[in-house]
């Protein structure tokens, strides 16, 4: 099974947050020291249209085969599509070299976002653990919201509170709701065949992985980062520092 790290060089949220570094190491080493970690993963792909993210992930230990074309790293572009761009020309070049036998193409993988750094090799082997034993279309890691899903609201064109759920069914005791779950962008485990036929994450037959809070921190702002660096020093004894900062 092969892991695609998918690590534009466009971000708008927090310009240079794949390179910027995190406990002295860049943001995306800590993803593809992840993926080498995990004994289930043969190969660890960075797709990206950046040189000096490519450079980067080289450097830790990643294959950059080619460079993403610009039609893919735009900020409308779909990740399903990088995906399964990514695993066609894998296998278009495995053809190519004479290698073309069903069992060297490649029709599972694991995508683990560089955004989501906290998460580790044990994550991932527990993931592809139940991908197996479920014979499952695919695997997502989320984590338990800290609210129920019937608090959530959003905010129509006229700044009037909508949401899912309204009236009473949205004001039940806490103690009544179900318990929701979030995306943390850590793993996605794919049978390709079935993502680009579908083209969705999600079947009837996804299954979940639950993450603690502490190893789910999706990066997208400054606060996002700050706080990705507060759980890392947890985990590496170095909270006071920060806290006292």
């Amino acid at each position: 099974m092969i892991a695609i790290i998918p690590a534009r060089g466009g971000s708008k949220g927090l310009p240079g947050k794949n390179t910027r570094l995190l406990g002295g190491k860049p943001l995306i080493a800590w993803t593809i020291e992840a993926a080498l970690g995990a004994s289930s993963l043969s190969r660890i792909i960075l797709s990206t249209d950046c040189e000096e993210i490519a450079n980067v992930g080289r450097e830790y230990g990643a294959e950059v085969p080619f460079m993403r074309p610009p039609e893919l790293a735009q900020d409308n572009s779909l990740a399903i599509d990088t995906y399964t761009y990514t695993v066609d020309r894998l296998n278009s070049e495995c053809i190519s070299e004479g290698k073309s036998n069903v069992s060297s193409l490649i029709d599972e993988l694991v995508v683990c976002l560089p955004t989501a750094p906290l998460r580790e090799s044990i994550d991932i082997e527990n993931s592809v653990k139940i991908f197996r034993e479920k014979e499952a279309d695919s695997v997502i890691s989320f984590y338990q919201s800290p609210h129920p899903l019937q608090w959530y609201k959003y905010i129509d064109e006229k700044g009037v509170l909508r949401g899912v759920f309204s009236g009473r069914e949205g004001l039940a005791n806490r103690q009544e709701e179900k318990t929701a779950y979030l995306p943390n962008g850590a793993i996605y485990i794919f049978k390709y065949s079935l993502l680009k036929e579908k083209q969705t994450y999600y079947t009837d037959r996804t299954y979940p992985y639950l993450m603690p809070v502490s190893r789910s921190v999706d990066i997208d702002t400054y606060d996002d980062f700050c706080l990705a660096e507060f759980y890392l020093s947890l985990r590496e004894g170095n909270a006071g520092n920060i806290l006292n900062e």
